[in-house]
């Protein structure tokens, strides 16, 4: 939803700002500023519960269900929402109070924070997010590799033969495949626009120039679909059977898609 969020009504306003003219008044500007900076950091959020959901499916196997249950999982979600809110009306609370007064001239959708909330949004939204993911999924790889080593010997002890060798690779390059994605993509995706606000908060650029930045931000939420769910083969063989219209069939219901 946070994605989808982004994509649609987030990237969709930002048609109504052609070139250096705003075409929606201040009160468009004040919306549209803080839709994103809520939206974009819930996605981060997102990505954070779901490493951690990850983790503990991986690290902790046998006590995944009586760990992540349903009511803790929708606190979880509610929780990342509420926080996000918080922050973005933090961050954007004078600019809230009077939306354009950095405007030189009428059109203009200027955003101007200063250095104590460009530094707050920095580690709440970029920082914070980007070292749990990198740890948690530090130690998901580790535990990944160790489980294939160790099913990698028992099938030589017990079968004598090789290919348990080629799936225990495989497992170990997944992981790190994954663990590659997730964290690359995020830092590709989100540090230009964060290293544009510091060196705009160091006058080093004009602060008007960022908006290819900020839709490299936005480009992080096309990617999040396909990194968390076209890597697994169950739902790329549901979208096949969908869009093949296999769907249609009498016995689609029973078709394996595991």
């Amino acid at each position: 939803v946070a994605d989808f969020l982004v994509g649609f009504p987030q990237m969709a306003l930002n048609i109504f700002h052609y070139g250096d003219c705003w075409l929606l008044g201040d009160f468009g500007c004040a919306v549209i500023c803080t839709f994103s900076f809520f939206i974009v950091s819930v996605s981060a959020g997102n990505m954070v519960l779901i490493s951690v959901d990850r983790y503990v499916a991986i690290c902790d196997p046998m006590l995944y269900p009586t760990k992540v249950t349903m009511k803790r999982v929708q606190f979880s979600i509610y929780l990342c929402w509420i926080f996000s809110a918080v922050h973005t009306f933090w961050i954007l609370r004078d600019f809230l109070q009077q939306p354009g007064r950095h405007n030189s001239c009428y059109g203009e959708c200027v955003l101007v924070v200063n250095y104590a909330e460009v530094v707050v949004d920095l580690v709440a939204t970029f920082l914070g997010p980007i070292l749990i993911i990198t740890v948690l999924y530090m130690r998901v790889f580790v535990v990944a590799v160790s489980q294939a080593r160790a099913m990698r010997s028992h099938v030589k002890s017990v079968t004598h033969h090789r290919p348990g060798t080629v799936t225990a690779q495989k497992s170990e390059i997944k992981a790190a495949r994954t663990l590659g994605i997730v964290v690359i993509v995020f830092l590709l995706c989100c540090s230009p626009y964060y290293i544009f606000t510091a060196a705009a908060e160091s006058n080093l650029v004009e602060a008007s120039s960022g908006g290819t930045e900020i839709w490299f931000l936005y480009f992080n939420s096309c990617l999040n679909p396909i990194i968390y769910a076209f890597c697994y083969p169950w739902f790329r063989k549901s979208v096949k059977h969908i869009l093949t219209l296999q769907i249609l069939q009498p016995d689609s219901r029973d078709t394996n898609i595991l």
